[in-house]
Order: C-alpha cells, then sequence, then structure tokens
C-alpha cells in the first residue's frame, strides 16, 4: 500500500526527479548553511532528508503543512545572501501556522525550478482534495506508520503498536478478530484495502446508527421525507430543510442509485455530518454576509501589535514575515515602529532593544505585495514614528511612491466627511494611521487654495522657497535636544485616522473629531471599563480606538480581547505570533464574514446613546440558554508526540467568553485510554445574557491527575455562527491549524430565555 491517492496523484518529470532526491543547502542563517539529501516519498506526499546521500533519513514534513513555495528573491535571509548564492538557485518552503520557513538552495537554477514547481504542484493537489480523498491519505500516512519493515504488509504485531500510535488501548482478542475478518487474504497479514477494512471496523460509529435509525423507518436509509423530518427537528433548519435535503443528497450519498431514489444511505448520512454543511460552524456565516457600507467604527478590526516582530520583545527577530503573516491571516491594521537608520534610511525594529532591525523601505514594500492577497477591505498602517524630520520625509516618499494609487493620501471625494468611510468605499486602499499638523479641513482648505494658486501666475522661484522654510519644522538651535517635529510631507497622508492623546470621554467629546483616535494600553483600558463602561462604550459608537498590549509583556503573550470587544473598542491589538488560548479566541470572532478582517458589532456597541455596560448588562438583551450534548470524540492526536506509549484520557472543556456575566467553563469526565473513539453522552448547560458578544471554545485535554492537563486539541467560533442539531467540531492545533480528522461529536440546542437544563 504506497499510497491510497497513488492513482491519482499529479505525477510528472519534476516529481519523479525529486523522488530520486537531491542534494539541497538548508540556510538557517547568514552563518548555519548545511547540505542535506531531500527526497520526496514514494507515497508523493512527505519529504524526507538525509546529511548525505543513502544516509539514514528522517522526515522533514508532509505535503499537507506546506501552504505554498516563494522564489528566493522573496525570501529575506535569502536575499541577505545573495553574493555567495545567486537568488534564482533558491526558493523557500512556507509552512501553515507558525511553523518557521525552510529556506532551501539548490545547486542549479533548473534544480531550484524542479523542486519550486514539484512542490507547488503537489500543494495544489492537497488543497484540492476532497473529504475522502484526505481521509484516504490520512489512512495511508498510518499505514506507513505500521509498516515498519516497509514490505506493503502489516503484521498482527505491527498493529498493536499501530493501535497504540493511533491513541486505542484495545482488548488483544478482540483486535485479533478484527484483523482475522479484515485478513481476507488469509495471508496474517494486512494489504491496502484489507487496512482500510480493518479501519473501518475500528472506526464503527455506533451513536450516529443510532441517530439514524431513530428516523429511519427500515434502517436501512433515510427516505427524503426521513431526512427532511431530520433537519427540520434536530437541525432547526426551517423552511429551507425540503431544498437542502435534495442538495445534501445529492453532495454526500455515495451511490447513484441512491441519489436517483433521493435516499440517503447510513454511509451518506456519515458523509453528511463530517461535512461542512453538518459543522458546528454555519456555512452561510463563511463568505462576506455582514453589511460592509457603515462607517469604519462599526467594526471589530483585526489588528496586529508590534508587526514586524516573529519572537519575543526584547531579543526577538524583526522580520518582513511578520507582516506577511499577519496580512495573510486577515490583519487590516499592522503596527510600524520607524526610526532612525543609517544612510538616511529609516529602519522598524523594537526601539531601546536588541531585536534585529530591518529597512523601513522593505516593509512598505511587503505591504503593498501582500496587502489584498486575503481581503480586499482597508489596511490600516498603524505607525509609530520615532524619526527625524529628514527621515520622516523619505517614509513619505516611500509610502507614495510604493504604494501609489493604493495608499489613501486624501479623502475619498475631495469633500470634508460627515463620518468615517465604510469598508466597502475603502476596498483596496491602505490608510497610514498617525499624528497630524492641524485638522482635515484645514488640509481641504489648503488643496482648495493651491488649486486657485496654480491657475494663477507662478510665483517667482526666491519666493516659494522662503514660503518653504517657513513651513519647515526643523529646529533653528542644533545644540538643543528636543523631540522631532512632524514634517508636512507625513501629516498629509493621514486622513481619517489621526492620533491623539486621550484625556477623558468628556474631552474627546467636546473637542476630538471622529476621524481622531486615541490609543490606549490594556491596563488604561481595562481601568475605563471599570470606571466608566457605558460612557467607552459610547466613545467607540463614533470614534476608533486601538487597544494595545501592556509593555510588561516582553515574552510577547497576549491579553483576552473579548474585554475590550465588549466595550466596542475596534482595533483589539495581538501579539498573532504567540500561540494560545487569546490567539483562538481572537482566530474565532475573525473566521466568519469570509475572514476578510472585519466584523459587524453588534448594533447597541454602535448606538451613540446606548445603555450597554460590559460588565453589567441589562434588558433589552435576549438571554439564551444552551445545551450542549458531548457524544463522542474521533482520531485525536496524542498530546506528546514524543511519548509513543502514552494513550490520551480525554476530556472536553466547554467554555464561554462574552460579558462578564457570561464568562464561564464547564468541563466531562475523562475518558481513559482512548483518543481514537471515546463515548462521553454528556449535556452541559449555559445561560448566557448577551449572546451577540459570546464566543465558544471547545477544549479536548488529556486528563493527568498528577500535574495540568494537557492540551490536545480546541475550535472556536461566534455564538451567532453557531449550529444547532447533531454537529461535528474539526479540531484545530495550539497553532491554529487543522488536526484533520479529529473531531468532536456534540447535540446542540438553544432555548430562548433563561430555562433549567432538564425543561
Amino acid at each position: 500500500m504506497v499510497s491510497l491517492l497513488q492513482g491519482r496523484l499529479p505525477i510528472n518529470e519534476d516529481v519523479l526527479l525529486m523522488q530520486k532526491g537531491t542534494l539541497l543547502r538548508k540556510v538557517r542563517s547568514k552563518s548555519w548553511k548545511k547540505l542535506r539529501h531531500f527526497r520526496l516519498q514514494e507515497d508523493g506526499m512527505t519529504v524526507w532528508h538525509a546529511r548525505q546521500v543513502g544516509g539514514r533519513a528522517k522526515a522533514s514534513f508532509s505535503i499537507s503543512d506546506v501552504e505554498t513555495v516563494r522564489e528566493g528573491r522573496e525570501s529575506e535571509l535569502l536575499r541577505s545572501l545573495a553574493e555567495e548564492f545567486p537568488l534564482e538557485q533558491g526558493f523557500t518552503v512556507v509552512f501553515h501556522g507558525r511553523r518557521p520557513n525552510l529556506n532551501l538552495v539548490a545547486n542549479s537554477v533548473e534544480e531550484a525550478r524542479i523542486w519550486m514547481q514539484g512542490l507547488q504542484l503537489l500543494v495544489d493537489f492537497v488543497t484540492s482534495m476532497d473529504q475522502q480523498e484526505r481521509l484516504d491519505q490520512w489512512l495511508s500516512d498510518w499505514f506507513q506508520r505500521g509498516d515498519k519493515n516497509q514490505d506493503g504488509r502489516i503484521s498482527f504485531q505491527e498493529v498493536q503498536r499501530l493501535l497504540h500510535l493511533m491513541n486505542v488501548e484495545m482488548d488483544q482478542e478482540y483486535a485479533f478478530q478484527l484483523f482475522q475478518a479484515a485478513d481476507t487474504s488469509q495471508s496474517d497479514t494486512l494489504e491496502g484495502e484489507e487496512f482500510i477494512e480493518f479501519y473501518k471496523a475500528l472506526t464503527k460509529r455506533a451513536e450516529v446508527q443510532e441517530v439514524f435509525e431513530n428516523f429511519s423507518a427500515d434502517g436501512q436509509k433515510l427516505t427524503l421525507l426521513e431526512f427532511v423530518d431530520f433537519l427540520c427537528e434536530e437541525q432547526k433548519e426551517g423552511d429551507r430543510a425540503s431544498d437542502l435535503a435534495l442538495e445534501l443528497i445529492d453532495r454526500y450519498e455515495p451511490s447513484d442509485s441512491g441519489k436517483l431514489r433521493h435516499v440517503l444511505s447510513m454511509d451518506g448520512f456519515l458523509n453528511y455530518l463530517c461535512s461542512k454543511d453538518g459543522d458546528i460552524f454555519n456555512p452561510l456565516c463563511l463568505p462576506i454576509y455582514q453589511d460592509m457600507t457603515q462607517p469604519l467604527n462599526h467594526y471589530y478590526i483585526s489588528s496586529s501589535h508590534n508587526t514586524y516582530l516573529v519572537g519575543d520583545q526584547l531579543c526577538g527577530q524583526s522580520s518582513v514575515e511578520g507582516y506577511i503573516r499577519a496580512l495573510k491571516r486577515g490583519c487590516r491594521c499592522v503596527e510600524v515602529d520607524i526610526w532612525d537608520g543609517p544612510s538616511g534610511e529609516p529602519v522598524v525594529y523594537h526601539g531601546h532593544t536588541l531585536t534585529s532591525r530591518i529597512p523601513f523601505k522593505e516593509v512598505v514594500a511587503t505591504v503593498a505585495q501582500y496587502a489584498f492577497q486575503t481581503s480586499d477591505y482597508p489596511v490600516i498602517l498603524s505607525l509609530e514614528n520615532h524619526c527625524s524630520c529628514e527621515q520622516q520625509e523619505i517614509i513619505a516618499q516611500h509610502l507614495t511612491e510604493i504604494l501609489g494609487e493604493q495608499l489613501l493620501s486624501t479623502t475619498l471625494d475631495g469633500l470634508l466627511p460627515t463620518q468615517l468611510p465604510s469598508p466597502e468605499e475603502l476596498r483596496k486602499k491602505i490608510l497610514v494611521k498617525g499624528k497630524k499638523l492641524g485638522t482635515l479641513e484645514e488640509d481641504l482648505e489648503e488643496e482648495e487654495e493651491e488649486e486657485v494658486e496654480q491657475e494663477a501666475e507662478l510665483e517667482p522661484e526666491s519666493q516659494l522657497e522662503s514660503d518653504t522654510q517657513e513651513l519647515s519644522p526643523r529646529r533653528k538651535d542644533k545644540n538643543k535636544k528636543s523631540k522631532p517635529i512632524l514634517c508636512p510631507p507625513l501629516s498629509a497622508l493621514v486622513v481619517y485616522t489621526k492620533t491623539v492623546p486621550f484625556h477623558s470621554f468628556t474631552h474627546s467629546r467636546e473637542n476630538y473629531r471622529f476621524y481622531e483616535l486615541s490609543s490606549f494600553s490594556e491596563t488604561k483600558a481595562k481601568s475605563l471599563m471599570k470606571e466608566a463602561g457605558n460612557e467607552f462604550v459610547q466613545h467607540n459608537s463614533w470614534q476608533l480606538s486601538r487597544v494595545y498590549p501592556s509593555g510588561l509583556r516582553t515574552d510577547s503573550s497576549n491579553y483576552n480581547p473579548q474585554e475590550f470587544w465588549n466595550a466596542g473598542c475596534q482595533m483589539v491589538a495581538m501579539n498573532v505570533q504567540t500561540a494560545g488560548l487569546e490567539m483562538d479566541i481572537h482566530d474565532g470572532l475573525f473566521h466568519q464574514n469570509g475572514g476578510c478582517g472585519y466584523v459587524l458589532k453588534p448594533d447597541f456597541l454602535c448606538d451613540a446613546q446606548s445603555s450597554f455596560h460590559p460588565d453589567r448588562p441589562i434588558s433589552p438583551f435576549k438571554a439564551q440558554t444552551l445545551l450542549i450534548q458531548v457524544i463522542s470524540g474521533q482520531q485525536f492526536p496524542k498530546a506528546d508526540k514524543t511519548k509513543e506509549a502514552s494513550i490520551v484520557d480525554p476530556l472536553v472543556r466547554v467554555e464561554i467568553f462574552g460579558v462578564r456575566p457570561d464568562t464561564i467553563r464547564q468541563e466531562t469526565s475523562h475518558v481513559e485510554n482512548n483518543g481514537f473513539n471515546p463515548y462521553w453522552g454528556q449535556t452541559l448547560c449555559f445561560q448566557v445574557l448577551v449572546p451577540e458578544l459570546a464566543l465558544l471554545r471547545f477544549v479536548v485535554l488529556d486528563y493527568n491527575w498528577k500535574s495540568r492537563n494537557d492540551f490536545v486539541g480546541q475550535y472556536t467560533l461566534p455564538w451567532t455562527c453557531m449550529q444547532q442539531g447533531y454537529r461535528h467540531i474539526h479540531l484545530l492545533s495550539k497553532d491554529g491549524t487543522s488536526l484533520h480528522p479529529a473531531s468532536l461529536f456534540v447535540h446542540v440546542c438553544v432555548l430562548d430565555g433563561v430555562k433549567e437544563a432538564d425543561s
């Protein structure tokens, strides 16, 4: 069993040459460059490497881990080595999640082309795989791991080891019975199709069969009417159930005769339950489904803090990769700390620390390239400007020349606005957020005056020169040290996002305009919510706010963004390079609406007269009761992959994040020694006062009575995107990448009002 996908793999000359193997130089830094022999395995899905040709090889990466392959000139590291290696011979393998890139240099341009094109061909194939193909590949990977002597067969001894690897502790006699039943060739080994039959016997879903039989008259199939009943009664699909039933049968029933007769077999029913349609996340919330024509201040905006860092705040590496990753995951507000650099070129890094430095010019070029690859909606460049006037002019020049038409440098229609424009109006535009000399009104008046002057006779050059000197903000006394003053060319690029210091909500209301915004440290924002939560909500209904992590978070840890979203803060900046609970919550909110980086706030957070207080929510908010039956789990990975012998003892924790009274968690008991197909059948009950702000997080943990439970997988979604009924929850890793086919099977029921669990 080389691969269940072998017949469908895109095999061409490049792939065949990759399977023979190539000596490539692996590059980690300017000083770490080592030759390794890389070879694509026969399965076409994994790449292994050895120190030398014929040497002991180990797995390097799986094709399913790869997001894309980039040319050498797009790699910051390879560009820095351009004098040693021609850029055309280098390429970069970019992985999903936060795994560092793999930089490789081939011995010739042709070898680099073979690997780049071959890898991209396989990546495209994996991306386009359907549910069954993904499962086939997963099984193929397990078969290879079980086939210790690589003879294309698995003995019962190898099966026993494989069961341990797959998180199953099974009675040896029962396991041998399943093995013998699958061994139709009676060779005392399992080959391809026999292994699939063995797997099917292992994964028989009695809990799904029971649901199926509850609605099936003959226990063999669901007729169209029976399936419509199921969709109405359990899945709460309402009026669309009849049309949807036909669509789903056509999509998920494997047999052609079943499709023709409009019936669903048990296999088809399971296919549906495991699909996007059977997912807990409502597929209607996946594309852009919200109104994108409201003012910018009515949206939560996915925001990144110290975007240039890919590590910690003190000694971490600054890299344009930070901007690429943030923009590709949908961040719409990125931060740029700019300082005077050598040779008159500004640099980006975390000031007064040992973090490395990158030219500002490279950051702008990266933003220009990646700003709109994931989302067309506007990107806000949050400038932290520490530069002298001379280098500020260079900043303005780079922004103008490199961004070109993408840069918003005046109001959309040249007129004075009465409110912030919408994400829709600002499509494909990059906004500069920073300090500004004077007001937008003054800028527009100056523009009008300039137009009038251009129509009049040109003034003598000497007169223009003296005017420029008067406008120049440079200090005359060079001996006196002072803060650099903002230079006019940079100031002019700030239009709808002018930063101003915050004094009080009253001061902002009386002195500031809607296009002016303030930034708050997490500590300041928390104290304002405590002292004046309702005023903070009202403030955020007409003005943008940015919240950023405390300077004490030198390890680039994160706060819980939900606290600040509850008050309507739009730009809650995160250290996106740091995985964990807080980023799960952030990613959970922004997964909806096409992942475009903008999510519409609830109406009560957009009302300037709102009476809402995030810590003391009162009516007219419609409280709801959530009943979640955690039924079973499927194919969990090991919490610690280094411990082959240990088997997961899984428990499920359900957490709700929302307003303070709604933030709660409950968990099931643990199941001993079964991470493969554990069963709980336990119901958890939650009462939520403000569902519009709530997020649910499902976490699978490996129970450990001696110490803290180990993380296995999680999934987070907004309450408003949750589907009712029998649903699968497809788990993600700590890094936010898929743990396919690991999932939870649950039943979700939402009741209006606060009700008891047994009602």
